[in-house]
């Protein structure tokens, strides 16, 4: 009985750490991971994050959480650009 208890608590503590949220990411934690400078545009950093992904993602041999990083890299980074005024 004790056996089950065990594996049902491991089998439950691997589904919250593999389903939760990315960690925050910092602007230049994103900068670096996706190789963009800081005056990149969107579509740069698209681009980077399209090249990179291809590479990280779990189709693709990669790891759902590096996948899930690259993305909220590039969500933090899009997101930025768009809240900062013109000019």
């Amino acid at each position: 009985m004790s056996y089950f208890v065990l594996l049902a608590l491991i089998a439950g503590l691997w589904w919250w750490n593999t389903h939760r949220a990315p960690d925050s990411i910092s602007e230049t934690e994103a900068r670096k991971l996706l190789g963009v400078r800081a005056g990149a545009d969107a579509s740069e950093i698209r681009a980077a994050h399209h090249r990179l992904i291809a590479r990280v993602h779990p189709d693709a041999g990669g790891s759902a959480a590096l996948a899930a990083r690259v993305n909220a890299a590039r969500d933090l980074l899009v997101r930025k650009l768009e809240q900062s005024p013109p000019g």
